[in-house]
């Protein structure tokens, strides 16, 4: 993977009365390189929804969970032409840290609306907002490795979020 993406498993504790987790903690420091949360953002985003590309120049870091459904996060770095591609799932619950520079969206794989919560490093800004954009089919987004695997099919091609997961 991206040195930078970290994907870490949250506990999920059933009981009688449900079920309980802690999304995130500040002592975590190891995972967050010691950034600090200031802002808690949640959304819901239908199926087969793509939301791409974009990063942000300020160096705004995010941290994603799915509650509900399942979401496909790739995220893309121009230098390396890396591309990791992560499933986060409300039936094991996950956290993924993206740092702003890098490439990322989301697909909702599901066949239910996810809800996703994500908590970042800097406040959104109304007046001039932190994020740069691309299309969704950008054709410049061609990963060389995937998760650092070289021997994926869809290497050295334009990626695609609608490709088959069983091929």
């Amino acid at each position: 993977m991206i040195s930078e993406v970290r994907v870490i498993d949250l506990k999920k504790i059933p009981d009688e009365r449900g079920s309980f987790s802690e999304i995130f903690r500040d002592d975590w420091k190891d995972f967050t390189d010691s950034e600090s949360i200031v802002q808690v953002n949640s959304a819901v985003n239908y199926p087969g929804i793509v939301k791409a590309w974009h990063r942000h120049a300020k160096g705004k870091t995010e941290y994603f969970v799915a509650l509900r459904g399942t979401i496909k996060i790739c995220v893309y770095d121009t230098e390396t032409n890396a591309l990791d591609e992560i499933i986060l799932s409300s039936e094991k619950l996950q956290i993924v840290r993206v740092p702003g520079h890098l490439w990322h969206g989301i697909k909702v794989i599901s066949n239910e609306p996810s809800l996703t919560v994500t908590l970042t490093t800097h406040l959104y800004d109304y007046k001039n907002p932190d994020e740069e954009r691309r299309p969704w089919n950008d054709k410049e987004i061609i990963p060389s490795s995937i998760n650092g695997n070289t021997n994926d099919k869809r290497i050295g091609k334009p990626w695609d979020w609608f490709y088959p997961p069983h091929k």
